[in-house]
């Protein structure tokens, strides 16, 4: 029985190992729908409720899997809407696959209805390989190379597809002619070491150092105990960027926790009196959170050569997979006999958790956000996944929890865009279904399209194995993050008319889709609330009521930024008096620990 071409790409995916698409149907694509149906056995198609969400899903399940994201959405309106997540999935370097309806090709350049120049809008995003198929030969092609160039380029790729072309006959091979192109199918796998000449010049950097700082990013997800054997050798301790929040455990006593404006005193401290950088699989951006241009020599680990001295400038560049260049490093170090910066590192690092501890028991109005999250650190499951969305809700997710061995943990890192919070836990309980992910979420986020995510939720989570999942929503009623830029930042007072936002009945709404929904506004509700949501037998919200004036301020504060504190206190903030008070309170705990 012959296919048409709709139903050849799909088994072409499937052949490709793609065995889940995140999507919204739309006329512009119902050609593949239709095949969709047809090979249920094959690929599940996972019907989200916003096609922003459907980008979002595929680079979260990306981000937690190590496969290609697929993706997937109508002509026009859909196919705009699933740009932020894949710009996204772009800047994380995340390998992710947009097939995109569009109107019959007879019809285009006529302004037809929902006509919108797709290759053009896809463009940026999908630079790397764009492409429509106008000839149902080309198709296999196009999908083997949009598969191959996103997992190979760790980016996305997007092939549109004409609702025409999608109903023609296939062609399961291209003629054999002048202009043919013969592609197939597989991923290479490729480890790269940088040449021994440029391991020992590295070598050489790192063994004369007496304070080391190591940076690791996300790109060393794999090299966990390879970072551990590095530390224990060269007396270093271990920063991680946010990205990289959980490919080390923070049971280890060397390292200082995440680094910059979510960061930790411990990171700073370490950054600022090191004498040697080792940064691995990271493109941290922030580099006044580094040491100053100068103060350290630097050697660097990245498989990207564009990503290498862009941050800080690095005396070596090592290109190659972070596990496997390490590997490969080691035995050229020298064992460094002198502790005592290691023993410093050590001490700040448990200074640092006593002031956490400390921060979160200070007395809040009504809740204080950073007990919500301390109270989840010690109940974490065993190989959990934690997401957090872009917001001070980040600042509580990146200072307060203690990730274990075992466990992931991810949010936008590069765009920081909100909203990815709940579609990336609900792609990682596709993926995983036996593991508990948590989404850590403020109210504006949910508000955005959180509350949206949930009707995905509600609708698939029957089919899980275990249906625990956690939504932690810290309700405050403000734009938090963005309310302090404006008073640290800029030096002004809150703008109300920008930053409040309308109370929404989060926990009565999960209740409403027939989820478990708690709602929380006194300390002693906190812990009962965590545990009810971990012994639950479906998805929960935690609505948990906490105060905007709790500042989720950097480990540093430099002088500019206390300047415009001090503008703003004296221009007047609707919530000076507490914003006051809580600074103090926090900013004392960090005196007395």
């Amino acid at each position: 029985m012959s296919k048409n071409v709709s139903e050849y790409i799909v088994d072409r995916l499937h052949a490709w190992g793609i065995n889940r698409i995140f999507g919204y149907t739309g006329d512009g694509i119902n050609g593949v729908m239709g095949a969709l149906d047809k090979a249920q056995d094959k690929i599940e198609f996972i019907q989200v409720a916003h096609e922003e969400n459907a980008a979002f899903m595929a680079c979260g399940y990306a981000k937690f899997t190590g496969e290609v994201g697929v993706c997937m959405s109508t002509s026009g309106p859909g196919a705009i809407h699933m740009l932020n997540g894949l710009y996204d999935a772009k800047l994380d370097h995340q390998p992710v696959v947009a097939i995109v309806g569009q109107q019959s090709q007879l019809s285009l350049g006529a302004t037809y209805q929902q006509e919108v120049d797709l290759i053009s809008l896809f463009k940026d995003v999908a630079h790397e390989y764009v492409h429509m198929i106008t000839d149902p030969a080309q198709a296999r092609q196009v999908i083997d190379r949009a598969i191959r160039i996103a997992k190979a380029e760790r980016t996305v790729t997007c092939v549109i597809l004409p609702n025409d072309v999608q109903e023609m006959d296939a062609v399961e091979a291209p003629p054999r002619k002048h202009g043919s192109v013969f592609t197939g199918i597989g991923h290479s796998i490729e480890l790269p070491v940088p040449p021994s000449s440029e391991l020992q010049k590295a070598a050489a950097v790192l063994n004369a150092g007496k304070k080391i700082a190591i940076l690791a990013g996300i790109g060393a997800k794999d090299a966990a105990e390879e970072l551990k054997q590095l530390a224990d050798v060269l007396g270093a301790g271990i920063a991680k960027a946010l990205l990289g929040r959980a490919i080390l455990p923070d049971d280890l006593p060397y390292v200082t926790g995440a680094i910059g404006l979510l960061g930790t005193s411990a990171s700073w401290e370490l950054m600022s009196e090191c004498d040697t950088l080792f940064m691995i699989g990271t493109g941290f951006p922030y580099s006044e959170f580094l040491p100053k241009e100068g103060q350290a020599r630097a050697v660097q680990i990245d498989i990207d050569p564009k990503m290498v001295s862009l941050r800080y400038p690095t005396e070596v560049n090592l290109i190659g997979d972070s596990k496997a260049t390490l590997k490969a490093l080691l035995p050229l170090l020298q064992y460094h006999e002198d502790r005592s910066w290691r023993e410093s590192i050590e001490k700040n690092v448990a200074d640092w958790w006593k002031v956490v501890e400390a921060k979160s028991k200070v007395e809040a109005k009504p809740l204080n956000p950073q007990l919500v999250v301390q109270e989840l650190s010690s109940r974490l499951p065993d190989r959990c996944i934690v997401t957090a969305d872009s917001g001070s809700s980040a600042s509580w997710f990146a200072r307060n929890l203690k990730f274990r061995e075992g466990m992931m943990a991810s949010l936008s890192g590069s765009l920081a865009t909100m909203c990815p919070g709940v579609p990336y836990i609900t792609a990682a309980k596709f993926a995983y279904p036996d593991r508990v992910p948590i989404a850590i979420i403020g109210d504006g986020a949910m508000q955005m399209l959180g509350i949206n995510g949930m009707i995905t939720i509600s609708k698939y989570y029957k089919k899980w194995s275990d249906p625990r999942l956690i939504i932690l929503v810290l309700n405050n009623q403000d734009l938090n993050m963005v309310t302090w830029e404006q008073r640290v930042t800029n030096g002004n007072p809150e703008f109300v008319g920008s930053q409040s936002i309308p109370d929404f009945h989060f926990a009565q709404y999960a209740e409403l889709l027939g989820l478990k929904g708690i709602k929380i506004d006194k300390p002693e509700q906190i812990g009962p609330a965590w545990d009810a949501a971990l012994s639950a037998d479906r998805p929960t919200l935690i609505e948990a009521m906490v105060d905007p004036s709790v500042p989720p301020l950097p480990p540093h504060i430099t002088f500019n930024q206390m300047v415009n504190f001090t503008k703003t206190l004296i221009k007047g903030d609707d919530k000076e008096k507490d914003v006051i008070r809580q600074s103090f309170k926090d900013l004392l705990q960090e005196i007395l620990h």
